[in-house]
Order: structure tokens, then C-alpha cells, then sequence
């Protein structure tokens, strides 16, 4: 089995058995936001695996304490402590992973190449998840500069 597919069994895992309904949009938007971090690294010339990873695991602390507060901090930490027990990745690519997941909710600001493929992933599937959702008001110029890269109205 491949790194991907062994964090999303691990995670599946930890979802299955905390599942409810109250977590079920969390559920999707760690998938959506992972499919959205390999397209958008495969376009930016990034390393799709990792990105793909930090999407899986980007918003981990929020579902499984269904507690957001500062939930990016503590989701880097808890997703230093996945990854390090599963033994999937260097040390180099876990503090890439958490960086991403560290700042990813500071839509305003601009971080590393690696770390805004993790924002950006994160705004498209806010947005796509469903069109008619208004937008959150920090998301509205990284969402407008997505739709330009991606050619979409």
C-alpha cells in the first residue's frame, strides 16, 4: 500500500469510529480538500503526494474534538503526532505537511509555494462543496484568483 492510502485508512478509521452527524460535513471536506491539494500541486509543479496528505489531514483536530478553536495550531501538532506514528514520511516532508496545515487558515497572507496549494485547496472545496453557500469574505480574492488560473467563470 502506498503512503496515501495508508493515512487515508488510518484516518478512515478514526472517522468511522467518531462518526456522526454532526461531523459528516468534515468528513467530506478532508476528501475534498485532499483531491483538491493534488490538482492544484499537480498545475503549481508541487509535490502532489505531500499535498495530498496535508489535505487529508488539515481540519483532523476540528473533527475529532469538534472544537475549530485555533483548530490549525493544534491540527499541525496532531498531525505531527499521525504521521510520526505511522512512520510515512521524512522529517523534512512531516514539517512541510504541518507548516501547510499550521497556517492554513491565514487566508490573507502568503506563505510558501507548498503551504498555498493547502490554502487554496481549502477555499475551492469551501466554494464548490455547494455554489450556492455564500463565500466566506476572507476567501473572495483567493477565490477570484483560482477561478483566473483554473479558467473558470
Amino acid at each position: 500500500m502506498n503512503r496515501i492510502e495508508i493515512l487515508r485508512e488510518y484516518i478512515d478509521d478514526l472517522l468511522v469510529k467518531n462518526y456522526n452527524e454532526a461531523r459528516r460535513g468534515l468528513y467530506i471536506h478532508l476528501y475534498g480538500v485532499s483531491h483538491f491539494c493534488a490538482l492544484i500541486a499537480l498545475k503549481r509543479n508541487q509535490n502532489a503526494e505531500l499535498a495530498t496528505m496535508a489535505g487529508m489531514l488539515h481540519d483532523i483536530h476540528t473533527f475529532k474534538t469538534l472544537d475549530s478553536t485555533d483548530h490549525a495550531k493544534k491540527g499541525a501538532i496532531l498531525a505531527r503526532e499521525i504521521l510520526t506514528e505511522l512512520e510515512l514520511t521524512t522529517e523534512d516532508e512531516t514539517d512541510l505537511i504541518c507548516e501547510a496545515i499550521q497556517y492554513h487558515s491565514k487566508k490573507k497572507n502568503t506563505y510558501s509555494d507548498f503551504t498555498e496549494v493547502l490554502i487554496d485547496a481549502d477555499v475551492m472545496d469551501h466554494h464548490l462543496y455547494n455554489i450556492q453557500f455564500p463565500l466566506f469574505e476572507k476567501d473572495v480574492e483567493r477565490l477570484k484568483k483560482l477561478k483566473k488560473e483554473f479558467d473558470l467563470k
